[in-house]
């Protein structure tokens, strides 16, 4: 039996709201959730990074200017973690650091997360792995998404058909049939485009239990114009993020004389039909559906997904013993042990990658 080890991970997402960090025990394939932390982006930063989405003047200096201040945020993350739950660094076996995407092209052979995971190793004292998507990139994956491997490992069912949803910035899928393969991929926008929307018109970082979306009303037509988007119906392996969902790709299927409402109950539906649609294609005889991420609190959205599969019994993972608020950083220490282990975590059925990796850069403290 391996002995207990305690480490962190850190979950920086599409949503760009901030940080979460989860001290985590692992040992002989069970986990524990030892204490959490949240750290908000300054909107200094977040303006800056979605800035960074796009080609902009010195944005190579800009980028590694932001993946030190990205660092020292996750340093400071760690930090508060470990004195709420009286942990020394010294007693942390890694850093699993999945840093903040700015680019996530793989059909181009790469993919760009910022961090510095070499000054995070610096400032926190403790070994930190990072970059986990390229090695599978470089095997002809798609690089994500990365969590099928633990759901796989730790919410797998023999008998009952499960699906896990994560829907934070962009709503991607585990897939896991009794006696075949598990299968995931990224199903399309989760919370994005209803997150900058709210934003643009009412500076709210989100729309809390979907109550907004909840005052407008469904726009038929722009709904099917946002559903042609040719990567949903595209076969997996497929991966996707703010390079090609985002609010220019929004704005062209406007015609400007919509209220906001009734945009954002659209963006709603779309998100559900994405989800469902997915699960309809890809995970037939799906019985239990469970949510994570930041979508899981949004009360509107899981009534619609409840309405769109009625077949399917859908709740949050906590059900499972696993936070949905915490589940891709508990993830994302997971990922860390194996790659300090030597075990690959891939799975090339989700990916499209030729064969298993290790994945993940290791920065010794």
């Amino acid at each position: 039996m391996n002995s207990p080890e305690l480490y962190v991970g850190i979950m920086s997402g599409t949503s760009l709201d901030g940080v979460d960090a989860a001290l985590v025990q692992l040992a002989n394939g069970q986990v524990r959730l030892v204490g959490t932390h949240y750290l908000p982006y300054e909107q200094s930063l977040k303006h800056t990074l979605l800035d960074l989405h796009h080609s902009t003047s010195d944005e190579l200096h800009r980028a590694q200017l932001t993946g030190n201040e990205l660092a020292h945020l996750y340093a400071a993350a760690t930090a508060e973690l470990l004195q709420k739950t009286n942990t020394l660094p010294q007693q942390v076996r890694a850093i699993g650091c999945h840093g903040q995407t700015i680019r996530h092209c793989p059909d181009q052979g790469y993919t760009l997360q910022l961090g510095n995971a070499a000054l995070l190793a610096e400032l926190s004292g403790i070994t930190v792995v990072s970059d986990f998507r390229s090695r599978d990139i470089a095997a002809g994956g798609q690089g994500a998404p990365l969590v099928p491997a633990f759901h796989d490992k730790m919410l797998r069912h023999p008998d009952i058909h499960r699906v896990i949803i994560n829907i934070g910035g962009i709503s991607n899928l585990t897939d896991l049939p009794p006696n075949r393969p598990t299968t995931g991929f990224d199903c399309g926008p989760g919370n994005l485009l209803m997150d900058a929307w709210v934003a643009q018109h009412h500076g709210e970082s989100y729309d809390k239990d979907g109550a907004w979306a909840a005052s407008g009303k469904l726009i038929p037509a722009l709904l099917q114009a946002l559903l042609d988007e040719p990567y949903l119906p595209s076969l997996p392996p497929k991966s996707c993020g703010r390079d090609l969902f985002n609010m220019d790709w929004l704005n062209r299927k406007l015609h400007g004389n919509e209220a906001a409402a009734d945009v954002q109950a659209t963006l709603l539906e779309f998100t559900t039909c994405a989800i469902a649609d997915a699960i309809r294609r890809f995970c037939v005889g799906a019985q239990e559906i469970y949510l994570c991420g930041g979508g899981a609190h949004n009360d509107a959205l899981v009534q619609h997904l409840r309405a769109s599969l009625p077949d399917s019994r859908i709740q949050a993972t906590n059900t499972l013993g696993l936070s949905a608020d915490w589940l891709e950083a508990i993830a994302f220490a997971w990922l860390a042990q194996q790659a300090i282990q030597g075990q690959c975590a891939n799975l090339p059925a989700v990916t499209g990658a030729r064969h298993p990796c290790i994945l993940g850069a290791i920065w010794q403290a």
